[in-house]
């Protein structure tokens, strides 16, 4: 099986539309995340990309919702609205639509029963069991759109096998690759295995409805028929509401053709490829430039892509979207490869059905693909550089007509960059200046937090407590200059809402989860969750005041359970009180909770419990910033743990006193 890192795949037209819609309408997050996920090809790409080197090391996924986190909401509608694209490049026939309307009943249908079932046996992760029950026969989604033939046989015959595979290239972990694997097993060989595996197998049975599910509950979970039957009742009643909800007839017939000409013309009214290109903006040099789009161009294609500028007499390779970008420059003539041949004659080509040179070989190697498209950029009066985008032979042609889309949308970018005023070009310059900064604060950053751990393994193997006093104070300095980093880092920009005094909260929370993850969580006997609500958090308050308090609570929770715990991060907006508009903040840990001397001037600079040459000024300082800005404050404690509540004026309260 030899499968590009982004498998592209049909979806029914309806969902794509009603996903695209939503999107465009800016419906809320929790509303577009139940219809992408509600789709197999849908959740395939979601994640290949949110475990793609374009976003760099991630931990085991555990839900569908945690991969479109990663991604982030802007990537999340570029991916949906490119997936719309590639769905209206599909040409189905009457039969093709059938089979995968069929597909996607029983897939839903299997993923809301594994759903259901880990309710009821209570497994930990019902949002995981859901996630695999859609993607359980993803190699028969495969097949649906292959050429009929012994290739196609082959996915149908190999369904489990191939979605053990993909699970496993998607960073869902070797038990989610395991559930698909044995995902056919006989019910008696599986009843000591893996809870997921049973949960999947037992749903997958139970969605062909049919007596061997209902036998195989009994036998695998040992419940009772009038149950099980009462379960899959109601299973079908929630698949025929998503299906009405989505505009997706169940009857046998079903004529796809309506809502595939609907869906491209809500295509064509909406730029693709600009959209990909505000996630990297134009800013420095024609190469620079181009050199900065290869992400946006993986983010269109799912897909590997590097880019070779021109210096000199060559072609250098100036950027990479799955890793580090090696030193390689390459004479321009003769054009051979793909990658010289396309740059000479402006033209996209494909390595399929060529004889690869070594340089092709060695941008296969580079790409980890089977094949590859070369796609040139034009410039004033020449070429001004290539894409190399990995693919197979499959989707080549795919590949091609959307990266030159994207080459096409670019040139012209780059045209009106260079055309810009001298204002322009301050703009673009002090940006540079603060990538500059933000990249030199992060290089500081890493080795302040390999010391700060040091420092701390250093301190519990120490049995003097004047040193360990010393040590903590060094610690603090650290913490202090950390924060400082972060600030530097986050240097405002005048013209964002930031500037006004305003930011959204739950953004806030995001881009701090991985400082506080790599700083404070990096061990295995802590963790921090974000539960951050789907309704609107901007708020009233600068962001640089939000870091600064969520960073001082989060912590004093971390250092407050040292044998190991966990901190909560929730939201929730909007909250009504003292007849203003709040957005709520809680911070909470399940440490031993805060003594009781302390708690008498819990906000007061105090002497801190943490030792000999701490100030105790980090819950005054947090105190003070809160009365600032005219938000609340409160505290609960006691041996469950210590959960700070904190409301936040709500920016509406501002819109509502402009009008």
């Amino acid at each position: 099986m030899d499968f590009a890192p982004d498998i592209q795949l049909p979806s029914l037209p309806e969902v794509t539309l009603r996903a695209l819609e939503a999107c465009h309408q800016d419906e809320s997050y929790r509303r577009i995340s139940d219809i992408v996920s509600a789709d197999t090809a849908l959740v395939s790409r979601v994640l290949a990309l949110a475990n793609s080197a374009l976003y760099g090391p991630v931990a085991e996924t555990r839900s569908i919702d945690q991969a479109l986190l990663r991604l982030g909401t802007r990537r999340f509608h570029t991916l949906v609205l490119t997936a719309a694209l590639r769905q209206i490049l599909y040409e189905l026939g009457a039969d093709q639509w059938q089979q995968l309307r069929d597909f996607w009943r029983h897939s839903l249908t299997t993923a809301l029963t594994a759903r259901a079932l880990a309710t009821l046996t209570r497994y930990a992760e019902p949002d995981q069991a859901f996630m695999l029950g859609m993607l359980h026969n993803v190699g028969e989604l495969i097949a649906l759109k292959t050429p009929p033939g012994d290739t196609q046989q082959y996915y149908f015959d190999h369904q489990a096998d191939i979605a053990a595979e993909l699970v496993s290239s998607w960073g869902l972990g070797p038990m989610a690759a395991d559930a698909m694997r044995y995902q056919q097993a006989i019910p008696t060989e599986i009843r000591d295995a893996g809870h997921l595996v049973k949960i999947i197998s037992l749903a997958t049975r139970l969605a062909l409805s049919d007596a061997a599910g209902i036998a195989a509950a009994g036998t695998i979970f040992g419940l009772n028929e009038e149950l099980t039957r009462e379960i899959k009742r109601r299973i079908d009643q929630e698949v025929n509401g998503v299906a009405e909800s989505l505009g997706i007839p169940l009857s046998d017939e079903y004529d796809a053709s309506a809502s595939n000409r609907r869906l491209k013309q809500t295509v064509l009214k909406q730029a693709m490829a600009s959209q990909a290109l505000d996630l990297s903006p134009i800013r420095g040099s024609a190469q620079e430039c181009l050199a900065a789009t290869v992400n946006s161009l993986t983010l269109i294609t799912g897909l590997p892509a590097l880019y070779f500028g021109q210096a000199g007499d060559g072609l250098t390779l100036l950027s990479a979207s799955n890793g580090d970008t090696p030193d390689l420059t390459v004479a321009i003539g003769p054009a051979a490869s793909v990658l010289t041949e396309a740059f000479t004659s402006g033209d996209a080509l494909c390595l399929e059905g060529r004889l690869p040179t070594i340089l092709d070989r060695q941008l296969l190697s580079l790409l980890k693909t089977p094949s590859l498209v070369a796609i040139p950029v034009k410039g004033d009066e020449q070429c001004a550089g290539v894409f190399a985008v990995g693919t197979d032979k499959d989707n080549s042609a795919q590949t091609e007509e959307l990266g030159q889309l994207f080459s096409d949308k670019l040139s012209q970018a780059v045209a009106t960059m260079l055309a810009g005023s001298g204002d322009g070009q301050e703009k673009i310059k002090a940006e540079l200046a603060r990538d500059t900064i933000r990249r030199q604060v992060h290089e500081v950053s890493n080795p302040l937090t390999i010391i700060r751990q040091y420092i701390y393994q250093l301190r519990n193997r120490l049995d003097d407590g004047e040193v360990q006093e010393e040590l903590d104070v060094i610690r603090d300095e650290l913490d202090r200059a950390g924060d400082l980093l972060l600030q530097i880092s986050r240097a405002p920009d005048y013209g964002s809402p930031e500037s006004a005094g305003s930011c959204n909260l739950n953004d806030e929370l995001r881009q701090l989860r991985d400082l506080l993850d790599d700083s404070l969580f990096s061990g295995d006997d802590k963790t921090l969750t974000l539960d951050l609500c789907d309704e609107s958090t901007d708020v009233a308050v600068p962001g640089a005041v939000i870091r600064q308090v969520v960073i001082n609570l989060v912590r004093n929770a971390a250092e407050s359970m040292p044998d190991g715990g966990d901190v909560f991060i929730h939201t929730l907006a909007p909250v009504w009180q003292s007849g203003k508009t709040w957005v709520e903040l809680e911070i909470a840990d399940t440490g031993k909770g805060i003594p009781a001397d302390v708690r008498k001037s819990l906000f007061s600079p105090v002497r801190s419990t943490k030792g000999k040459g701490h100030s105790g000024l980090g819950l005054s300082v947090v105190k003070q910033l809160i009365d600032d800005m005219e938000g609340i404050i409160n505290c609960r404690t006691g041996r469950g743990g210590t959960a700070f509540r904190i409301l936040f004026p709500s920016a509406a309260n501002k819109n509502n006193d402009d009008e």
